[in-house]
């Protein structure tokens, strides 16, 4: 076949092909383009699924007669006009490719009015095929209608899908734009029925209206900037996780995207809170210098690509970590899990099959020849014999949010009491959790403090987990330990960080050593360091049947109040409840 110039309608065809995917995407152009339009109020209407009709209208600034036709012509656009301009781009559309891709594949009709007009003026457009401008009753601003999506394509509309999923696309990105401008009034009718009615409000007040209510009171606001960056919006508490991936909202100077490196630094930052297989949720705004982002990566302008891109990835990722920082108990604030959704499905507090326990108040304290099999007591600086030293700095005014000690459960629980209730904690996730941001602490303010010890103490282990530590020494090194081989299956530790003086650090780098050499799925470290921190923390904390003393509980509880993330293990657990005296009377069916 010889080469040849295409016909202008099959290039348009072609070239639509990368525009309009499906009647989303019609609704897609249209909505950005009202809004680059200044539009303060758009109306979007739909009929089987968008491809029998998408109608918008607007009320922005117009387009002139004279300027119809040119609006219809590929490449034509009043958003860019130089180089410059494309390397800054500030609106949403600058292409000029969404009308006439549309009308190559539909049928079209533009009408629109500028506000100092008299009368409105119309062009038509049939696959491709432009009519002549004419007047037309119009209001200021502009409606597009589109009708028939891909009637001169039938390969095209035989993969769409049912009008309902078609539909349900409109909406979710519908959703998304009106998130990205709460300021502009949004709706949403197909046929008779309205989906979204959005009227221009707050950016909470947004949220509240798309998302719920509850949505907004599960999060944490962020607003953070530095330079020319600014990160603002609500990020999810850990506790309102989900099992999709299905609440995640990202927009870059008010445009909607799907961007990989935000993805990544959101799911980062929340990598040591989140259960395992659980995703969190959020609506950020993402505000930088258009000279540091471009936009033109895409077709589809979903996904853009920045300047310096790992300089962004560590700005948001430090952003939500240190919103996240401050999930600790507080009084006023939600439990780290709730738990009257719990007893009202009639669930025990304690774990199942437990059925031998105990409850002790105030147990005294094992020596250590009478502890249980399989305990260990991190010995501390101030307390030789106590897991926690007594909580440093001035203790807070009026009653602490966990309340004050009242017995243990099973060994496993902490119950403390409020002026309004019941709290109960996990005590080794609690104390897991406390561990692993001092040890975090202590690596990040120099050499770790560390004791050199007279004699080694000598490690029996696998070889080969012997060799994969010795492949990996780095973060055992720069957490203080100092250690070396005896033999294939023989480890000697010449010194040990000052914060494990006193345990029973033999047994605590044997299960370290397990732990590192397996696939663990339960932690969301991407770093070594951190998940060797992580998995220090969780074996060198105290561990159920491990008896407490009041004073020892108290100084837990003081302990989780100073910790940033404290409601959550290293793992993503909860580590602590509140019970209510309300909640106590209704179960009781007191006052009744």
């Amino acid at each position: 076949m010889p080469i040849r110039v295409l016909p202008n309608e099959l290039v348009d065809q072609i070239a639509a092909g990368e525009v309009i995917e499906r009647p989303a995407s019609v609704v897609k152009e249209l909505v950005e383009n009202s809004l680059d339009a200044g539009a303060r109020r758009i109306e979007v209407d739909v009929e089987q699924g968008g491809v029998g009709l998408v109608r918008v209208r607007d009320d922005g600034c117009g387009i002139e007669p004279d300027a119809l036709p040119l609006a219809l012509t590929r490449h034509a656009t009043s958003k860019i006009a130089s180089l410059e301009d494309l390397e800054a781009i500030g609106t949403l559309g600058f292409r000029g490719e969404a009308l006439p891709s549309i009308g190559s594949v539909a049928r079209l009709r533009i009408a629109s009015r500028v506000a100092a007009a008299a009368h409105g003026a119309e062009i038509l457009v049939e696959g491709g095929s432009m009519g002549a401008v004419r007047p037309a009753a119009q209001p200021p601003g502009t409606t597009i209608e589109m009708r028939d999506l891909f009637y001169n394509v039938p390969a095209r509309r035989k993969f769409l899908r049912t009008a309902p999923t078609e539909l349900g696309h409109i909406a979710r990105l519908l959703e998304r734009l009106a998130l990205s401008r709460p300021e502009v009034t949004l709706r949403l009718r197909a046929g008779e029925r309205m989906l979204i009615d959005a009227p221009a409000v707050a950016p909470a007040e947004r949220i509240a209206q798309l998302l719920g209510r509850e949505f907004l009171e599960g999060t944490l606001e962020v607003d953070h900037a530095a330079g020319p960056v600014q990160l603002t919006g609500w990020i999810g508490l850990p506790t309102a996780a989900r099992a999709q991936p299905d609440q995640q909202y990202w927009f870059v100077n008010g445009r909607p995207v799907r961007d990989k490196l935000l993805m990544s630094a959101a799911r980062v930052a929340y990598r040591d809170v989140l259960y395992h297989g659980r995703h969190p949720s959020y609506v950020l705004y993402l505000t930088l210098d258009p000279r540091l982002v471009d936009v033109n990566a895409h077709p589809a302008k979903l996904e853009v690509r920045f300047r310096d891109s790992r300089q962004i990835h560590e700005f948001v990722r430090r952003a939500l970590e240190r919103a996240l920082a401050a999930t600790r108990p507080e009084s006023a604030a939600a439990p780290a899990v709730p738990a009257a959704p719990l007893l009202g499905a009639g669930a025990s507090m304690a774990p199942a099959g437990r059925a031998s326990g105990h409850f002790e108040f105030g147990a005294p304290h094992l020596a250590p020849a009478t502890r249980p099999h399989g305990d260990w007591a991190l010995a501390a600086a101030v307390h030789e014999h106590s897991p926690f030293p007594a909580a440093e700095g001035p203790t807070p005014a009026g009653e602490p949010p966990l309340g004050v000690a009242l017995a243990q459960l099973h060994g496993i629980y902490i119950l403390a009491q409020t002026a309004d209730g019941l709290i109960v904690v996990d005590m080794h996730a609690a104390h897991e959790r406390v561990l692993y941001e001092q040890f975090k602490a202590a690596r990040g303010a120099g050499p770790p403090a560390a004791q050199q010890l007279l004699e080694p103490l000598v490690v029996e282990l696998k070889p080969v987990d012997l060799e994969r530590l010795l492949a990996q020494r780095g973060p055992w090194e720069a957490a203080g330990f100092e250690l070396d081989a005896l033999g294939p299956s023989r480890l000697a530790l010449r010194r040990v960080p000052a914060l494990l003086a006193g345990a029973e650090v033999v047994r605590i780098v044997q299960s370290m050593a397990e732990d590192l050499g397996r696939d663990d799925p339960s932690h969301h470290f991407d770093v070594l360091d951190d998940r060797f921190l992580g998995t220090l923390a969780c074996r060198t904390a105290i561990h159920a049947r491990r008896r407490l003393t009041l004073a020892e509980m108290d100084a837990l509880l003081r302990q989780m109040e100073r910790t940033d993330r404290a409601n959550q293990c290293n793992h993503g657990r909860p580590t602590w409840t509140r019970l209510t005296l309300r909640e106590l009377d209704q179960l009781f069916l007191r006052g009744r």
